[in-house]
């Protein structure tokens, strides 16, 4: 391959120690590209991503580097000077953060100062002031930068998406949202058996102090969702809430939870629909996903998971008549369709053309 038509990437990639950060960032995200040989563009040229490991433990991130095969890592305080290398290096260059909430404000600003663009995870900063202030200071950089919004792009999303743009639903009604599953404490009575049920999130999630938190960590997944799909908020009422008040941390020690487990959340939106969002780490699972949404219209229904969709018309709605007397004769479940496959072509910005600050898609069916 040419060297002209490879475009490597410095990709600056802070805080993917963890559970997520290795296993959806790194690698089957960004290592997995690698491995594929880079993104293709439609003018013959490749986009290479290169990662630049950084974090806290030196250990931890040299250990992550060399069981990857990546050459370069540094830890948190090298990340001035790492950034400045790569920007001389490469205008391209990407800082990614996927820190603890509480760690990206200062972070984040130190990239852009020095003229990296920045994508990094949600959400942006813990107060709407210092997100703001990242804002200013991206427009006034003149970099690019932006924030995840994976759950749009998720099948049973994209599913919903054409759905929503053939015309299905008619007009959209309303909107509701459940999500969450059952996080154990490490604690009596919800830990039975300790060697099964072990915490599966991190401490900070329950720690106010460390930018933990489920409405600060979900509700700005459901605004770019609920204005990705369905249409701009006008207002927002949430309730937070402490369910379970202890849990143990990392290391099996007890302490006081002082951040929301739950939320519930109600959204007006300025087309008149209504959603809303149950988001709790404190529920059983009795659904057909972590997370679903059922839509409904003037003209059909349908309910989304991550990857399926089921869908019913207004020609096959049954008439309900409530009598809570007698057994109903309606088998509830019948009279849903399932969504057929869909294809997903990817079309990109490129960076031989002039950007277009956004990427697109397009879908095509294959039935069932």
């Amino acid at each position: 391959m040419a060297e002209k038509s490879l475009i490597v990437v410095p990709l600056v990639m802070n805080g993917v120690t963890g559970r997520m950060g290795t296993n959806q960032h790194l690698i089957r995200s960004i290592l997995a590209i690698r491995e594929q040989g880079g993104v293709k563009l439609p003018s013959g040229r490749t986009i290479m991503p290169k990662p630049i490991l950084v974090g806290r433990s030196l250990e931890k991130i040299e250990m992550l580097a060399r069981a990857h095969n990546v050459d370069d890592y540094a830890t948190i305080a090298d990340l001035p000077n790492v950034l400045r290398s790569m920007v001389a290096e490469s205008k391209h260059t990407i800082y990614f953060d996927a820190q603890t909430t509480a760690h990206r404000f200062e972070a984040v600003t130190a990239a852009m100062e020095v003229g990296a663009n920045v994508y990094c995870e949600k959400p942006l900063a813990s107060t709407s002031q210092e997100a703001l202030e990242l804002h200013r200071l991206a427009v006034s950089q003149g970099i690019k930068a932006g924030v995840v919004q994976d759950k749009l792009y998720l099948p049973g999303l994209l599913k919903l998406r054409r759905l929503i743009d053939s015309g299905f639903f008619g007009d959209i009604l309303s909107v509701r949202g459940e999500f969450g599953y059952w996080v154990f404490s490490g604690l009596s009575p919800d830990t039975v058996d300790p060697s099964k049920q072990a915490p599966q999130r991190p401490s900070w999630n329950y720690r106010a102090e460390e930018g933990g938190g489920i409405i600060s960590d979900m509700l700005c997944h459901w605004q770019y969702l609920i204005e990705g799909l369905f249409g701009r908020i006008a207002s927002l009422n949430c309730i937070g809430a402490v369910h379970v008040k202890q849990r143990t941390d990392e290391a099996g020690k007890q302490y006081n939870v002082t951040a929301d487990d739950s939320a519930y959340a109600s959204f007006e939106l300025d087309n008149g629909a209504i959603a809303h969002f149950n988001s709790s780490w404190a529920v059983r699972v009795r659904r057909d996903d972590l997370l679903t949404l059922q839509i409904d219209g003037t003209k059909g229904s349908a309910v989304a998971g991550l990857r399926e969709v089921w869908k019913q018309s207004a020609e096959d709605t049954p008439r309900v008549v409530w009598n809570p007397d007698v057994k109903s004769e309606i088998d509830y479940w019948q009279g849903w369709v399932q969504e057929g496959l869909m294809i997903l072509t990817i079309r990109y910005s490129t960076m031989d053309s002039k950007p277009s600050g956004r990427s697109t898609y397009g879908t095509s069916s294959v039935s069932r």
